[in-house]
């Protein structure tokens, strides 16, 4: 039974995985739509899903104190507007391969600097778990990685370098917010998952209301598909009841419920080893995105999928038999 948290916690991050990877598969599904919107939609949806929640909870949320909500400001500004604001530029300047391959290398930079600022394993225990996953994300965005090899003519060099900052910039905040928000719940182990999910989702909605307000001075948005003299459909683009049914449908699985369920995670295990489970999250978008194309995976791809698996089970061991 002394191996019962770990193993919850693998679940509850496998259950944030799959929520997570339903944003990166939406975009295909409304190509029409800037990412920038896609983002601001997707949070002001996880921020009115928060209100009833908040209504049913109350007496929970009323625990919390000025510092638990400054906290759930910083993290909502940092780990989701500004994190999905970035990377969404990123992808519009520099076009999505070299983005994809940047924020892939996740799981390796969670891991190294959780595990350096806390020390929870030893690096020989470590090492090996994230040796498979960087095999697995380079097999994995092989195809993105021979796109970059030949030069895109319609990207220049200024491009490519401003784009590959800002997936930095990203990479830097989803570094942070993991470190952050594992720590204030480690602090704190009275602190229900789903009610810390809810006052997350709370302070995100007055942020999102901001950017779209912001976003409204001006009057018309150049989609992914279309050049920016295309005028769009503000506020709600041309298939508004899609727009708003998938936001919403993201707005409780992939923000309320996936950090419900990462919240979980990151109180039952290690920030070394839970970093690592963001490659739940890259599977899981490569899954989706297969299935919304009808196409089945390369075997470079599937091999690189079962190599960071692979990984990931290895550090769960790792963490187990540290385990006293």
């Amino acid at each position: 039974m002394k191996n019962h948290p770990t193993l919850l916690g693998v679940a509850c991050a496998l259950g944030a995985g799959l929520a997570w990877g339903l944003v990166f598969v939406i975009p295909l599904v409304l190509i029409d739509y800037p990412p920038v919107l896609l983002a601001v939609g997707r949070y002001v949806a996880f921020g009115l899903i928060a209100l009833p929640l908040a209504l049913h909870g109350r007496a929970q949320l009323r625990q919390l104190g000025r510092a638990d909500w400054w906290r759930a400001l910083e993290l909502a500004a940092v780990g989701n507007l500004a994190y999905y604001a970035l990377l969404a530029s990123a992808i519009q300047r520099a076009d999505a391969p070299l983005p994809t391959v940047i924020i892939g290398t996740l799981p390796i930079v969670i891991a190294i600097a959780a595990n350096y600022s806390e020390r929870a394993l030893a690096w020989r225990r470590l090492v090996p778990s994230l040796l498979v996953i960087a095999a697995g994300i380079v097999l994995v965005n092989r195809e993105e990685l021979a796109r970059l090899a030949a030069t895109d003519s319609t990207r220049s060099a200024d491009d490519l370098r401003l784009g590959a900052l800002l997936a930095v910039g990203a990479v830097l905040c989803w570094t942070w917010y993991p470190l952050r928000n594992a720590r204030w719940l480690q602090a704190r182990p009275q602190l229900a998952s789903g009610a810390w999910a809810t006052a997350q989702g709370l302070a995100t909605l007055p942020l999102a209301l901001l950017l779209f307000a912001a976003m409204s001075v001006w009057p018309a948005l150049p989609t992914a598909e279309t050049a920016a003299s295309a005028p769009f459909a503000w506020p709600l683009g041309p298939t508004p009841g899609k727009f708003m049914a998938l936001m919403l449908l993201i707005g409780l699985l992939a923000s309320w419920l996936g950090t419900l369920l990462w919240n979980r995670a990151s109180q039952l295990l290690p920030t070394a080893l839970s970093g690592q489970f963001i490659v739940f999250e890259t599977v899981s978008a490569l899954a989706y995105a297969f299935i919304w194309r009808g196409e089945a995976p390369a075997p470079i791809t599937l091999l690189g999928i079962a190599l960071l698996l692979a990984g990931v089970v290895l550090g769960a061991r790792a963490v187990r038999a540290a385990t006293p």
